[in-house]
């Protein structure tokens, strides 16, 4: 059974940082692209980054553009876990944050981990 559980979020000020993290189980996490997806308040899911799955040539990363430059996603493949590393932070960031993988006709998420960027 997957299992994704995100952990990191909490609120800072505009211009701080955060670290979330995904705990992944009960699939091979090498073997899929893997994603960070949120939800702003009132609005609907949105996608923000992805790394594609293990490969010989290296991971590769993508991003939405309203993130590009702000926030780096890695994965550590021997324990499983995920990654978004969030600087520069924006009140607009503020938002539910979903590790997720594809499951062919829809997203397949955790719990989500509360990102809220306030002064």
């Amino acid at each position: 059974q997957v299992q994704l559980v995100e952990s990191g979020g909490g609120l800072v000020q505009p211009g701080g940082s955060l670290r979330l993290s995904c705990a992944a189980s009960g699939f091979d996490f090498r073997k899929f692209d893997m994603s960070w997806v949120r939800q702003p308040p009132q609005k609907g899911l949105e996608w923000v980054s992805s790394v594609l799955r293990l490969h010989s040539g290296g991971p590769t990363t993508n991003y939405a553009d309203s993130v590009k430059g702000r926030f780096t996603i890695f994965r550590d493949k021997d324990k499983e876990i995920l990654y978004l590393q969030m600087n520069n932070l924006k009140p607009e960031d503020t938002a539910v944050y979903y590790c997720a993988k594809w499951g062919g006709t829809d997203w397949v998420k955790g719990q989500g981990t509360q990102v809220t960027v306030s002064s």
